[in-house]
């Protein structure tokens, strides 16, 4: 089975009182284009055929309990994977979180776009995020009237969840910051939005384009590998381990994570650890996933008398994820980038290569 199913105040209300007097400073009538919105956002949701289950929902999550009174109409998302998640349940939220690190200020992702155009939604407003979810621009999710707020993966603290609630109900990750598992947003995201049935359509689709893509590619089972991050700077490589989606989720195809990842790992649990140039001959696989950030790094990767040392890469059993739109898609992956073709599939096309049927 491909998924993990184990779902488990220093600002207050006058910073936030300041902060709508703010918002509403502007020329135009707040009162008229809130209607517009909602409006827009009510038909949206109508054509992709509404909620199914019965409002209130109750979402226990590590912040609280947060109850959602009826069918929220004006979704805002932060973080990352709840936008996606929402979309592929036939919810355009009005605001989401900038991704600065995959394609810069003020852009949507591709997938994320694409799902807009495909849904006929308005784009949202794009949540300023320079720091990668660390500071919070409650003007302007004040500004964008949400009456839900999604934050299933993100590092929300105490304090934020505290100020966002005063704007709308929050629903924050089930167990720690930056945790969730890429199937539990999914369902988290549906559940919130009365939308359960979609959401489990959503991760049955998933398992079967894995499911599908296993059986194509036989030759793949039981295959081993390691997935690493070079920093030559630093003299060391990240490892990620089998609690980070980017490798729980390849595991659909067959492959399963090398033996001597887990024997290394360091993290305490985490998901990813570091190894030093010196023991990089521990790192035994059949294959090595490398993630490379532009197209200059994945055609020097592994040409290092260090990197030499680990004998997939000596064994020229390489595959490649290049340039930062294909690492985000499968790091983690979400209800609309898992099979975006630079990501899973280019790992998939590269690994036929590597294990051709016979």
């Amino acid at each position: 089975m491909l998924r993990r199913r184990s779902l488990t105040t220093a600002v207050g209300l006058a910073a936030v009182g300041a902060l709508t007097l703010t918002a509403c400073s502007g020329g135009s009538d707040p009162e008229t284009d809130s209607a517009e919105e909602t409006a827009a956002a009510e038909e949206s949701t109508e054509d992709a055929g509404g909620a199914t289950d019965e409002f209130p929902v109750t979402i226990s999550h590590a912040l609280g309990e947060t109850t959602i009174e009826s069918e929220p109409q004006r979704v805002a998302t932060w973080g990352w994977g709840s936008t996606e998640a929402a979309l592929a349940v036939g919810v355009a939220p009005v605001g989401v979180a900038e991704q600065v690190f995959t394609v810069g200020e003020q852009a949507l992702v591709p997938w994320v776009a694409e799902e807009y155009e495909a849904l006929g939604a308005e784009e949202p407003v794009i949540f300023t995020d320079p720091e990668a979810g660390a500071s919070v621009p409650y003007e302007e999710f004040v500004e964008a009237d949400p009456d839900l707020i999604l934050a299933p993966y993100s590092g929300v603290t105490e304090e934020q969840y505290e100020v966002l609630s005063d704007i709308a109900p929050v629903v924050a990750y089930p167990e720690g910051p930056w945790t969730t598992p890429w199937d539990e947003i999914i369902t988290i995201t549906a559940d919130a939005l009365g939308r359960s049935e979609a959401g489990e359509q959503v991760l049955t689709d998933i398992d079967t384009y894995f499911a599908d893509l296993a059986a194509e590619h036989p030759a793949f089972e039981g295959k081993t590998f390691a997935a690493i991050v070079d920093s030559p700077s630093e003299g060391l490589v990240y490892v990620y381990t089998p609690a980070d989606p980017r490798v729980s989720i390849l595991e659909g195809l067959g492959v399963v994570s090398a033996p001597s990842v887990t024997e290394l790992d360091s993290s305490d649990g985490g998901f990813f650890y570091t190894l030093s140039y010196e023991e990089l001959d521990r790192l035994e696989s059949d294959f090595l996933i490398a993630y490379t950030y532009t197209e200059e790094e994945a055609e020097t990767f592994g040409e290092s008398d260090e990197l030499q040392a680990i004998p997939a890469i000596a064994d020229g059993n390489v595959v490649k994820v290049v340039g930062n739109v294909a690492v985000s898609s499968v790091s983690p992956p979400t209800a609309l980038s898992y099979d975006w073709p630079d990501g899973v599939p280019a790992i998939v096309d590269q690994l036929a290569e590597l294990y051709p049927e016979s």
